[in-house]
């Protein structure tokens, strides 16, 4: 993950990630990184560029940033996180040209998204996806869900099957930084119901668009291993570069000096990391997950969750994601259905005939999708 910049021109009520400086890399931290990967690692590496805003790095970052990454030889594509306000046309081509995959936010239709991300986000946003989609540049969306928005489950359900947006869902988390985001928090609870009538209604849906997590969900639980970063082991495999070449264990860490792991100047090796006071603190995430959680049944795919909101919400990496017990009430969903499944297909009875309009897909058809 490459973050620009810390900066962004929106105001949501509950962001946690975002700072109001104006620091912005330079694009000698790009040389520097292409440095310390050309060295670091034989594996395939994907930049996913995120913030703050990223794009608040302009063409000129982007353009060159491009063509330096992806001269390496181990490249596996490119993302970015953004709110696309500034995705000029300039940069769609561009973006086009490199088949950079681009998600934005968007909170459901635009009285709800509005109230949590401020006036006027939605049709802004909207916009440039129109232009975008025009010029053939795909588009994710991220559905962050509150406490508020919660109420309005089937509104931000229709709105995303009849606009055909595949998704990512995000609970809304508390912050480390101080901020006011805490009163937006989605108790854990809430957002494994939510989960749990999604898939109801998304087995009827699986050809109409994607909600992502509800695909990774069930691929982990018939693969036996997190498809998905909140479901997998991440320390070590990601990692974050600031606008100072500061090194992260993830986006959500950067600005906080306490997770640096290392700079990229100082071209640092994988046991130059692991050495670092950061990787102590992820590594007691780690150890505490192995101990408490190893008479879980989901755990091989689980992995306790995300190591930032363990912190956040307990402020000690002694913890697991707070919103284990949602993960619980979801993947206990998706292995009942998916043992029906295996059982009615071992006596004969289970089908694979098309499905037609107003059917529902199995799980397993969900598990094997793309």
């Amino acid at each position: 993950m490459i973050i620009p910049t810390l900066n962004c021109p929106s105001k949501c009520k509950y962001c946690w990630g975002s700072e109001n400086k104006k620091e912005m890399m330079d694009i000698g931290i790009i040389d520097q990184i292409i440095t310390w990967l050309s060295d670091f690692r034989d594996d395939k590496v994907h930049f996913t560029f995120h913030g703050g805003e990223p794009l608040l790095a302009g063409y000129d970052f982007y353009k060159t940033a491009l063509e330096k990454l992806s001269l390496l030889p181990n490249l596996d594509g490119f993302s970015l996180q953004s709110n696309i306000w500034l995705l000029t046309d300039e940069l769609i081509d561009l973006f086009v040209e490199y088949n950079v995959v681009v998600s934005t936010s968007i909170d459901g239709p635009k009285e709800i998204n509005d109230y949590q991300r401020g006036e006027g986000y939605f049709d802004k946003t909207m916009a440039r996806y129109e232009a975008a989609k025009n010029k053939g540049l795909l588009i994710n969306f991220v559905l962050t869900v509150t406490d508020y928005s919660k109420d309005f489950s089937d509104e931000l359900y229709d709105f995303f099957k009849n606009e055909k947006m595949n998704l990512k869902i995000h609970a809304a988390l508390p912050s480390l930084r101080g901020d006011n985001a805490d009163s937006w928090a989605l108790e854990q609870e809430e957002h494994g119901k939510l989960l749990v009538e999604w898939l109801d209604k998304y087995l009827y849906d699986l050809d109409k668009f994607s909600i992502m997590d509800l695909d990774h969900i069930s691929k982990s639980s018939l693969r036996r291993r997190g498809t998905l970063c909140t479901f997998a082991d991440c320390i070590g495999t990601t990692f974050a570069v600031g606008f100072d070449g500061s090194i992260y264990p993830c986006y959500r860490f950067v600005g906080m000096p306490d997770y640096i792991l290392g700079n990229v100047g100082d071209n640092p090796s994988f046991d130059d990391l692991k050495t670092s006071d950061a990787w102590v603190k992820l590594q007691e995430f780690r150890d505490y997950v192995d101990e408490n959680c190893k008479k879980c049944k989901h755990v091989k795919y689980c992995e306790g969750g995300c190591p930032y909101n363990a912190i956040v919400a307990y402020q000690t990496p002694k913890a697991v994601d707070p919103q284990c017990r949602a993960y619980k009430m979801i993947f206990d969903e998706v292995s009942k259905r998916m043992n029906k499944e295996f059982a009615r297909s071992a006596f004969g009875l289970g089908g694979s005939e098309p499905k037609g309009e107003g059917e529902a897909f199995s799980i397993m058809d969900l598990a094997m999708k793309h």
